[in-house]
């Protein structure tokens, strides 16, 4: 009898260890991709913690919404705008803020206007001949400061 008990015995534990296999597999194969998943999100973490701190170290201010959008800059489109305008280049750069000699440089592409300087000159493509005349009369009139 006790053989018949044994293999009995042996035959439950076997079945039930089937059964608790089939129900633990997936929540081991689940709890392999979460914790790949976790690893990744950890590197990306990691790797944005390196940038943020080469750009402290490099004394770049983090980026915002704030920062000029990269815009596309032509001497010609440049020399257009101005022609456009009826202004000359001393002028035109008194309304952008900047000197007639930068202006002569960036038409004549010896030179290229920061970032800053070509948003400022992006905001200068909706100007219309009148409005331009009376920005530039405004700031004609301002007293420099010296």
């Amino acid at each position: 009898m006790t053989s018949l008990a044994n293999l009995l015995k042996s035959e439950i534990t076997r079945l039930a260890r089937k059964e608790v296999r089939a129900l633990v597999e997936p929540l081991r194969k689940t709890n392999a991709k979460y914790r790949h998943d976790i690893a990744t999100l950890k590197q990306q973490l990691a790797e944005q913690q390196r940038a943020i701190a080469a750009l402290r170290r490099s004394g770049d201010k983090v980026p915002t919404d704030h920062t000029p959008i990269p815009t596309r800059f032509s001497a010609k489109g440049l020399r257009t705008l101005r022609t456009r305008l009826g202004l000359s280049a001393a002028d035109f750069g008194l309304i952008a803020g900047v000197s007639g000699q930068s202006i002569y440089h960036w038409e004549a592409g010896k030179t290229e206007p920061r970032a800053n300087q070509k948003a400022a000159l992006a905001g200068l493509r909706a100007l219309g001949k009148r409005e331009a005349l009376t920005r530039l009369e405004a700031l004609a009139t301002k007293p420099t400061k010296r």
